[in-house]
């Protein structure tokens, strides 16, 4: 099994060194997204005392040519603190810092998506837009091949490893374990996790978060498990196909309703979304895989529980649809409804600012409207 170099130092003599007072000082580490729309970068900086808000937190700048965001001769780019968190690595009172980043004229970076999403959350904070998302990941080796799977083979075909026990079954659980702990002590809303259908393939949920904070918890989720990965040596993957065949894919299914939706007859305003979204499928492709639907291609092929990338559907607790309504909603006519489109890989604040703009802002056509 291919693991980093890292993995092998000794963790009990780092323990002795993290156990060293810090005084007054804290430790902020300053997380963003870097030019892919995928990857995430952090560095961190000493604080003369402990943040209580964002307020407290400085901006802060960063090389953008060394993270795909800007050229050499005008590479300085900012991070506007967002979102905080504590730290469950180096522990209270030390914080995880989550970052927008501006260019230096002070626009949004490419892949800022964060800024437009959150002027859209602004605009429908009296709907009280609630989100959960579910986010599949593989664990792979350092080599690429996944985490437990023979070294020149493949394991038994899928069917006993969704919600696995058992050695035979569950790979990498020690990760899942960790993660979860680590979410809970930093403050991220992780309501639960389970063992996906391929082996080492893993699933966690974020949610239910109101507005911006979506994003926020969900991105935070995604650079602790990065961490934890690290700590055991081995790659997370939101790859949404990362292995070919008859395997299934990895999604980012996306949970969403209102308050209309979740009060009695909700189901009305549901059937109302789901027609809207109908009429603008490839708007959506686009914004539910980094690479504007290539991504998705390799995942969303009508098998392996997805819906087809070029036709959108809807049902009742069918999982081969675009759209499900979870069988309990059509039962009480009220509560959320699931897109199952958004891929591994996606960007929530694409993801939750496309469900504003077609369901509440009531949108139309292939492109966003500007405020």
């Amino acid at each position: 099994m291919a693991t980093s170099a890292s993995a092998c130092l000794s963790k009990a003599v780092k323990q002795e060194y993290m156990k060293l007072p810090q005084g007054d000082k804290v430790q902020a580490m300053y997380i963003w997204i870097d030019g892919t729309g995928e990857g995430l970068r952090c560095k961190t900086k000493t604080l003369d005392s402990e943040p209580k808000s964002i307020e407290d937190l400085p901006e802060w700048n960063f090389d953008g040519s060394s993270t795909y965001q800007s050229e050499g001769s005008n590479s300085d780019m900012y991070l506007i603190p967002s979102a905080m968190f504590r730290d469950p690595f180096r522990k209270d009172p030390n914080k995880l810092v989550l970052c927008e980043v501006l260019k230096y004229n002070r626009k949004p970076a490419e892949t800022n998506l964060r800024i437009t999403c959150n002027k859209v959350m602004e605009m429908v904070g009296d709907q009280h837009p609630w989100f959960g998302m579910e986010q599949e990941y593989t664990i792979l080796g350092t080599d690429g091949h996944p985490f437990g799977w023979p070294s020149n083979g493949f394991p038994g075909p899928q069917g006993p490893y969704y919600c696995g026990v058992g050695a035979d079954k569950a790979y990498g659980r020690d990760i899942v374990e960790a993660h979860y702990r680590a979410c809970l002590y930093a403050g991220v809303n992780i309501c639960g996790t389970n063992a996906e259908v391929m082996p080492a393939q893993w699933e966690f949920q974020v949610g239910p978060c109101e507005g911006i904070d979506m994003g926020d918890h969900l991105w935070v989720a995604r650079f602790i498990l990065h961490r934890v990965c690290e700590d055991f040596g081995v790659v997370a993957s939101f790859d949404p196909k990362p292995i070919p065949g008859n395997w299934n894919g990895a999604g980012c299914h996306t949970n969403f309703s209102t308050k209309e939706m979740r009060e009695d007859g909700g189901l009305k305003a549901i059937e109302d979304s789901i027609e809207k979204l109908s009429k603008r499928h490839n708007y959506h492709i686009r914004a539910y895989d980094p690479k504007g639907g290539l991504d998705n291609a390799r995942r969303l092929t009508g098998h392996h529980e997805t819906s087809n990338i070029h036709e959108f559907s809807a049902g009742v607790a069918n999982r081969g649809a675009s759209i499900r309504i979870p069988r309990n909603v059509g039962q009480e006519k009220k509560g959320y409804f699931e897109d199952r489109r958004p891929s591994a890989n996606c960007d929530p604040y694409g993801v939750t600012e496309a469900l504003i703009r077609t369901c509440l802002l009531n949108e139309e056509g292939d492109e966003p409207t500007d405020y």
